[in-house]
């Protein structure tokens, strides 16, 4: 494999530190090695000292039989839906994004919708030269980079996947829910003893920075690198010359044609887009409606909790929630206010002036469709309305909306015809018709969840054998019995 140069390695900090910037010292305030008096199990001050911890756990897990690994993972999601609430609560008190209720299920779905060692499945090939084995083996330790959004979500389905396929994990959390992320690998670690493991199967770091990913991304015993983040740091994973799962940010858009059930995409909608504030990315973050439904889907919102804006006062609440920031190339980028992400509706709209109870949920507002709030993905309950005047429209400005990005889309919709041509046209890792947006990853919809949504890499909707490498194993003319 090829090694990592300098001039990477500084490219890397550099955009790992742009990911950065801006983000509250929050994290400063908490304390990332306890929680109420009890230490957390693999935390440490050296990322190196942390990869070598993992490395041994890599070790020990690869000698483990699968009986044994799935007992620590049944141990992890009981104690998962055991303390889900802490951790949602948590959550919001560190990040001082999203809904603690919220997250709350999205730690009930993990833990019960993960897919532990079941996913892990050889192959056999048989014919007249013999049989050939093809097994899912582990990639050795895993260099995790989680983010602040879904903090210890991602960390504890990322354990479930890694450690069910075999390997050692060391994480590098984001530096604005560090405290949260290391409550999730502490209750890793927990599980793993409890169920007669190992005291310390994860790692992490105390103060992950910049310098500890650029450590992360070039150190010879990481073996695979998985990153959910933003695109700075996603990029910066995907140079770094090794293996590695991107899983980046996604602007989901969302069709209504007039063959829809009105009221319950409206309801759908809302319900998806303020879902944790809307913080998953794979929330609703933008709809085109046909013109000649959208006053009835937009009534519709406002009985499901929304409040509409004028197009004045969304204007003036685009100069809030998006902030311009000068780069080290001297360009000048339009980026996310870390004030407003994940904030509760009220509270945003009280920054223009509205004043409105915290039965509001959802700002709406109709818009054309070069408005930054179309263009950017916002992670805030905002949600721009644009008016098409037929499917072929609806498509063109979804998919450019889309960007190209792969990662989730949504239409609500009784023709097939437009649903089929939409999901060809937009390519999207996940395409929900007819339900709220985390249908997609399994609540209130079929199929396993994560956390860790691949689109960049190609992986999709990641699970344990993601996290694997084929291991063929031949035997020729011999082993067939029929």
């Amino acid at each position: 494999m090829a090694q990592i140069t300098e001039n990477q390695i500084k490219d890397i900090v550099a955009k790992v530190l742009d990911e950065m910037q801006n983000m509250d010292s929050i994290s400063d305030n908490w304390d990332s090695t306890q929680y109420d008096g009890r230490p957390f199990i693999g935390i440490f001050d050296d990322m190196n000292e942390a990869i070598l911890a993992a490395d041994r756990c890599y070790k020990t897990v690869r000698a483990m039989s699968v009986e044994e690994r799935e007992k620590i993972i049944t141990e992890i999601r009981r104690l998962t839906r055991e303390e889900a609430a802490i951790m949602g609560k948590l959550g919001v008190a560190e990040t001082k994004m999203g809904k603690a209720e919220h997250k709350r299920l999205k730690h009930i779905l993990v833990a019960d919708k993960t897919p532990g060692t079941e996913d892990i499945v050889a192959n056999a090939k048989t014919g007249d030269n013999g049989l050939t084995l093809i097994e899912m083996a582990p990639f050795g330790v895993v260099g995790a980079i989680t983010p602040s959004t879904n903090p210890s979500e991602t960390v504890i389905c990322n354990s479930i996947g890694m450690i069910a396929a075999g390997n050692g994990v060391v994480f590098n959390p984001h530096p604005g829910a560090i405290a949260t992320s290391n409550y999730a690998v502490d209750l890793v670690n927990r599980a793993s003893r409890a169920a007669g493991g190992p005291d310390m199967i994860v790692c992490s770091m105390k103060k992950p920075t910049m310098e500890s990913a650029a450590i992360m991304q070039s150190h010879p015993l990481i073996k695979l690198l998985v990153c959910t983040g933003g695109p700075g740091v996603v990029k910066a994973v995907l140079s770094s010359g090794k293996k590695a799962i991107g899983a980046g940010a996604g602007n989901p858009p969302v069709i209504v044609d007039d063959t829809a059930d009105i009221q319950k995409a409206a309801k759908d909608i809302i319900d998806g887009c303020t879902f944790d504030n809307n913080l998953p990315c794979i929330a609703e973050k933008e709809v085109f409606a046909f013109d000649n439904i959208a006053d009835e889907l937009i009534a519709g919102m406002k009985r499901a909790g929304s409040y509409q804006i004028t197009k004045e006062q969304a204007d003036a609440l685009a100069k809030i929630v998006l902030v311009e920031k000068t780069k080290k190339d001297g360009k000048t980028v339009k980026t996310v206010n870390r004030e407003c992400v994940g904030r509760d509706a009220d509270v945003i709209l009280e920054k223009i002036g509205v004043h409105v109870g915290k039965e509001v949920r959802c700002i709406i507002c109709e818009v054309d469709f070069m408005h930054e709030f179309v263009q950017e993905e916002l992670m805030m309950p905002i949600l721009p309305i644009v008016r098409v005047k037929n499917i072929d429209e609806a498509i063109e400005l979804a998919c450019k909306a889309e960007a190209g990005r792969r990662h989730t889309a949504h239409m609500h919709s009784k023709n097939i015809d437009n649903l089929s041509r939409f999901a060809r046209a937009v390519e999207t890792t996940i395409f929900v018709k007819n339900a709220p947006s985390y249908a997609g990853i399994g609540f209130g919809g079929e199929g396993h969840t994560t956390f860790t949504i691949a689109g960049p890499t190609g992986e999709g909707i990641t699970s344990a054998r993601s996290f694997t490498r084929q291991r063929r194993c031949v035997m020729a003319d011999s082993f067939r019995i029929i």
